[in-house]
């Protein structure tokens, strides 16, 4: 059980940062309506409000290096917690950012996994 909830965990990591680095309008395809994402203290609700939010960031390159991945089983509809940390490189800029990021991965009806919730905040200092 371990082992498959880890391997969901990096497969879910590997394919978001790849939307996000290479195609950020796909991740809407990630979220659900009664989906929620906290963007540095900043709360947005529902696939439009978010695709809006993380399509309005102000930067349109970047890279996502990962250090870090956890991933434990939530009891809430056999969902999985996904904290994440690494660091990101912005285009034109010398010094890359750290960042931490929740994502609390829930069941769909197709099969797959979607993002209930989403926690993102860069670490300074």
């Amino acid at each position: 059980m371990e082992e498959q909830v880890e391997g969901v965990g990096r497969a879910f990591v590997d394919h978001y940062y790849h939307l996000f680095d290479n195609d950020r309008s796909s991740l809407c395809s990630l979220y659900h309506p009664s989906s929620m994402l906290t963007f540095e203290g900043h709360k947005v609700e529902g696939v439009d409000d978010i695709s809006r939010k993380l399509n309005l960031l102000p930067f349109d390159q970047c890279q996502h290096v990962i250090s870090t991945i956890d991933s434990q089983p939530s009891s809430f509809t056999a969902g999985i917690m996904v904290f994440v940390s690494g660091s990101l490189k912005l285009s034109g800029e010398e010094h890359q950012l750290r960042f931490s990021q929740m994502f609390h991965l829930v069941p769909s009806s197709e099969g797959s996994f979607f993002v209930q919730n989403d926690i993102f905040r860069l670490n300074y200092g």
